[in-house]
């Protein structure tokens, strides 16, 4: 054979199949549509509600009860909401992988967190305790890290490695789609309290779908480990062996998401205060970033992850997207108009659409063992969760103590930069 047939036969090579696979791709041969539909729909299950509720309602509700207040109870909220992501996240992640049950190990926990989820949006919509609010909501905080938690490891159970960057795909426009509620939320600003009742009927009708759809089956047939100090340090403790790229991609997407959150989390105070809008024209202002992040991050999500699979590479358009979010924020901070908000969210919309694309398929090339998905994949999760409500913090920080909400922009601007950097650090995927 010649040097140019060997290297032609090397480039039609199929890449090798990741190790860390539960279900192989002999196994599972056609394109699981039903677990995909699912997953199409599971942020609208914990995030869509909890994030819109913490984001725009309970913020607007604040500046109703409490409005000289209303900046430092968001950070207080997300203070307290942060420690418990930070638990509930490995916890729950870490109990899924250990359950054995006739509804599988992740439907319970799915199903139970978003019940609890709902449950308690529709109870602090009718409080007007602050602490009591606050107390509350760290309970949501933990019904939705559990659900999170469990669902993104069912990828990992029940996906062969031919199928996930298409189940990525899926829930990244998932994760784009639910720009959709936002739409919604933005809607009752002058009605927060009906508004938090959508909401917690949303994520529990979505919920109830996720997990028809999902169709988990029954666990009872896989072992169960028996009680050893050694197992408990398995199942609940950081991941060490072979996960240096682990770690690079939980620290990138952590420095990725804070970086956006930082200006989204307080964007009603950025139209109002930085830019003097009116509610009105703020509550329009919003339902149309609503509709660019939809459309925009809808487009490329689904362009992404196809392109991405077959040039054969997840490092470089997770990093590079992750850097235009970064340089997007340059348009608010040069003019405080509204033309540079709705820039700001193209440009960010088109980066979190290829993003949500292919940073799944990213996440799942790094894990470190199968065994332990659901811990494992809780902690990169943790860092999803962890850093929308630290930035929160952080944007807080920034507003009070360095020069106001314009501050923020290029304080997001350099931490993003900073998760690109990680990113690329990456050495075990192209």
């Amino acid at each position: 054979m010649s040097k140019k047939d060997e290297k032609d036969l090397k480039a039609v090579e199929p890449a090798p199949e990741p190790t860390n696979a539960k279900v192989t791709n002999a196994e599972q041969p056609k394109f699981p549509k039903l677990f995909g539909l699912a997953m199409l729909i599971g942020p609208f299950v914990w995030l869509a509600p909890a994030g819109n509720v913490r984001n725009t309602l309970l913020p607007q509700y604040f500046s109703q009860i409490a409005p000289n207040e209303k900046v430092a109870l968001v950070a207080l909220l997300a203070s307290v909401s942060s420690i418990v992501a930070a638990v509930a996240n490995i916890l729950f992640g870490g109990l899924s992988d250990i359950t054995r049950t006739r509804w599988g190990k992740r439907k319970p926990w799915i199903l139970g967190g978003t019940i609890v989820e709902s449950g308690l949006i529709c109870i602090v919509a009718n409080i007007k305790s602050i602490w009591l609010i606050v107390v509350l909501w760290g309970i949501v905080a933990a019904a939705e890290n559990a659900v999170a938690a469990a669902m993104v490891a069912q990828e990992a159970d029940r996906i062969a490695p031919r199928w996930r960057g298409t189940i990525s795909t899926l829930y990244g426009i998932g994760y784009t789609a639910i720009q959709l509620v936002a739409m919604i939320a933005a809607q009752f600003l002058g009605k927060p309290k009906e508004g938090m009742y959508v909401m917690a009927g949303i994520g529990f009708v979505m919920g109830i779908i996720h997990v028809l759809f999902a169709n988990e089956g029954s666990n009872l047939d896989e072992p169960r480990e028996k009680f050893s100090w050694s197992s408990l340090w398995l199942h609940f403790s950081l991941p060490t062996k072979g996960a240096r790229d682990y770690w690079y991609a939980v620290a990138g997407k952590l420095m990725m998401v804070m970086g956006g959150t930082i200006a989204t989390a307080y964007m009603l105070y950025i139209l109002t205060d930085y830019m003097h809008l009116g509610q009105q024209t703020a509550g329009k202002t919003l339902a149309e970033i609503a509709s660019i992040n939809l459309i925009f991050g809808v487009v490329f999500t689904a362009i992404s992850g196809p392109i991405a699979d077959k040039v054969g590479r997840l490092k470089a358009p997770v990093a590079l997207s992750t850097l235009l979010i970064g340089i997007a924020q340059f348009f608010p901070f040069f003019a405080a108009k509204p033309w540079t908000i709705l820039t700001y969210a193209v440009l960010a919309a088109i980066g979190n659409g290829v993003y949500n694309a292919v940073d799944g398929a990213l996440n799942l090339a790094v894990l470190p063992n199968a065994e332990t998905s659901g811990k494992d994949m809780g902690f990169i999760n943790l860092a999803n969760t962890l850093s929308q409500i630290s930035g929160t913090v952080v944007a807080s920080l920034i507003v009070t103590y360095l020069g106001g909400y314009k501050a923020i922009f290029p304080a997001s601007f350099l931490i993003e930069l900073v998760g690109a950097i990680l990113i690329f650090r990456i050495k075990s995927v192209k």
